[in-house]
């Protein structure tokens, strides 16, 4: 299924596109709702979630923007947001950013999933498979692999994939990584819905500290970051956030003019 299949399923006809990715305008208990009606009809859909840091890679990388056409987009934090208030006039709906959002997607959906964890260190993983019984009791969780595989080892593990055949597959193997296997590796008879979920199983696990509260509500989590991790994360916002908007700026006005061409 992809995107614009699953934006007439939402009952939605708003579709963002930032930096060429297109992302959906949909509030949050209307994601939850639609991921679980796919679900129940099995309609196979591959779920990613755009932020400023992957907007820049799918803007170099052309192979990782053809992967995400492909994908159900779903908005995720500050940066996409001033991006859709330049270019629409609006922020979207709401953050629905996968380290909140999947977790309470799960925790909401009543009907038993099954729910498949790749990714992370196998401790990490087994952590957060742990954390994710107790928040959604109602669910099977079923740790497939750690994200640390040679190639040699991917035809045992979809194949155990396959053999599960999750409701729910939450891929935790960074960007652009774990939207490429998906798309490279996840077909509608290994799962219904294969999930990226960047470093979702970690912050699951307690080893990567959440920020608190109040700058999550402030949307100043990427701050937090910066200063757990500045060694690894310095270029990602002291760099690419300025780049990002930049570019954004660059698309409103490219469009502007092209507009005004046409108008002529």
């Amino acid at each position: 299924m992809n995107m614009h299949a699953a934006r007439t399923a939402s009952g939605a006809d708003t579709l963002r596109t930032i930096l060429g990715i297109s992302v959906l305008a949909i509030r949050w208990d209307e994601a939850t709702a639609l991921l679980n009606r796919l679900i129940a009809e099995r309609r196979f859909t591959k779920v990613s979630f755009l932020n400023a840091h992957n907007a820049n890679i799918a803007y170099t990388d052309p192979a990782f923007a053809e992967a995400l056409d492909d994908f159900l987009v779903l908005p995720d934090g500050v940066g996409v947001d001033m991006a859709a208030k330049l270019l629409y006039g609006a922020p979207f709906p709401d953050n629905l950013n996968g380290t909140d959002f999947v977790p309470a997607f799960l925790k909401a959906s009543a009907r038993p999933l099954t729910v498949a964890l790749l990714g992370a260190t196998r401790v990490n993983a087994e952590a957060a498979s742990a954390k994710l019984a107790a928040l959604a009791v109602q669910h099977k969780f079923v740790v497939i692999h750690d994200g640390y595989f040679s190639p040699a080892e991917e035809p045992e593990i979809v194949g155990r994939i396959a053999r599960l055949r999750p409701d729910v597959l939450l891929v935790a193997m960074g960007v652009p990584r774990q939207e490429l296997w998906i798309a490279r590796h996840i077909e509608a008879g290994h799962c219904t819905l294969p999930i990226a979920v960047g470093a979702l199983l970690d912050f699951l696990s307690g080893t990567v500290p959440r920020a608190p509260l109040w700058m999550r509500r402030m949307r100043l989590e990427w701050l937090f970051r910066l200063w757990v991790e500045p060694g690894r994360l310095w270029r990602r916002y002291v760099v690419g956030n300025p780049l990002f908007l930049w570019r954004v700026l660059k698309q409103k006005l490219t469009g502007k003019s092209q507009a005004a061409e046409a108008s002529r």
